[in-house]
């Protein structure tokens, strides 16, 4: 069955799969600092880091929610999704991997 490269249409695994997963990776590189506030606390505090780190926690999950609940956020990955698929489609070729075959030098 082939597929047209261009086609818009969502299956369900990529609308609650594929796409939030590319959502919270954005996103965690976008709230990068709270990221690392987080984990230095957790470093920092060792057993007691659910007591000591609930700011840094809830700054994240703040930063996190505010963009998994953004329309224009969730548009933003899919159309990423939706063009890394039709490159896929179009080349057989995993982005990962056709990423890593560009040659080092020029």
């Amino acid at each position: 069955m082939a597929h047209d490269p261009a086609e818009q249409h969502l299956r369900h695994v990529e609308k609650d799969v594929l796409i939030p997963k590319i959502m919270r990776e954005k996103a965690r590189e976008r709230c990068s600092e709270q990221v690392q506030d987080f984990t230095k606390c957790c470093k920092d505090s060792g057993i007691l880091m659910v007591v000591k780190c609930r700011k840094e926690n809830s700054a994240l999950k703040d930063c996190l929610t505010a963009y998994y609940n953004d329309p224009a956020f969730y548009e933003e990955c899919k159309m990423e999704y939706l063009k890394e698929r039709e490159e896929f489609r179009k080349t057989g070729i995993p982005t990962k991997k056709r990423l890593q075959k560009l040659p080092t030098s020029m």
